[in-house]
């Protein structure tokens, strides 16, 4: 998909006076088309459309973004296209990213979508918005701060934006010890923290789920892949985008002052946004919005403009 971003804002000044910024959404878009604005300038828009209250649909406030990982991570199967395994970092360079989209990034060596080992997507009942608990056969429960994501996906295509509805986004992340499930020691019997949903008339999806622990070399984060609808979200050759969303420092360092996450504060401490293998070069779009607490639960807002 070929696309724009969203730069939503509505600034008045002297009443009935209207300015360049205030003529909307779309004037918006091809001022910045005709001023060449490059990539990492659209980027910086769209971002604060993620990291800020806008008009496209991210209801919660502001957190901080953040600096700041050591233990081991055990090593990705072969074949893995995560940190180490052979250069994979950067996701896919068939997938043709245009300014103001969301990354494309990898899937890590754990993905469970059939390119590296297991394909959850073809199992029965990955089709949840509760991702805690595993499901079939498995019967394990992931443990932490209870995390809701939600995820706003659109379609940027040609000069239009608009909202990507009956879409299917599918989101895994590694448990509190660190751990994937389907691949690392205890977690490789079970599938939770593994989901599909598909985006509603306004674009959203909504997982339940836990606050990810941070693993040596890795900045705290979600993976997801986007594909065109449910029946197409069957394995990693049919998905549209593969992304990776960053969860701020701040809320880091509150999650993993709790029990259970007691490997995460010196993980964090060892790592940087800016030293993390795929947020080094910019995580503007990729930076969830997050308010709550840890005895209410948090919640992660993100928007994902392919």
């Amino acid at each position: 998909m070929s696309h724009r971003p969203d730069p939503a804002h509505d600034h008045r000044h002297d009443e009935g006076e209207v300015h360049e910024h205030d003529l909307g959404l779309q004037h918006d878009l091809g001022t910045l088309r005709r001023r060449g604005l490059g990539r990492r300038g659209m980027l910086g828009i769209f971002g604060g459309l993620g990291v800020a209250a806008v008009a496209v649909g991210c209801g919660t406030d502001t957190s901080s973004t953040a600096d700041t990982a050591t233990s081991t991570r055990p090593e990705p199967p072969a074949g893995g296209g995560g940190p180490g395994a052979g250069g994979a970092m950067g996701g896919d360079a068939s997938v043709e990213v245009a300014d103001g989209e969301i990354p494309e990034e990898t899937a890590g060596p754990y993905p469970g979508d059939g390119s590296n080992g297991p394909n959850v997507l073809s199992e029965s009942g990955v089709v949840r918005s509760d991702i805690t608990s595993s499901f079939g056969t498995a019967t394990g429960v992931a443990e932490g701060v209870p995390l809701t994501l939600r995820l706003k996906v659109y379609d940027l295509t040609g000069d239009d934006v608009e909202v990507l509805a009956g879409a299917a986004l599918y989101a895994w992340h590694c448990d509190r010890d660190g751990a994937y499930s389907m691949y690392d020691g205890d977690a490789m019997q079970e599938n939770y923290l593994r989901g599909v949903q598909e985006t509603d008339a306004d674009g959203w999806v909504e997982f339940t789920t836990v606050f990810p622990g941070c693993y040596a070399g890795r900045w705290p984060h979600v993976h997801f892949e986007v594909y065109e609808s449910l029946d197409s979200a069957t394995s990693a050759t049919t998905k549209l985008r593969t992304s990776q969303l960053a969860f701020p420092q701040d809320v880091c360092e509150t999650v993993y002052a709790t029990e259970g996450y007691e490997d995460s504060v010196a993980n964090l401490a060892g790592v940087s946004l800016d030293s993390d293998g795929i947020f080094a070069d910019g995580y503007s779009l990729q930076m969830a919005k997050v308010t709550g607490s840890v005895e209410e639960g948090y919640v992660a807002t993100l928007n994902v403009p392919i």
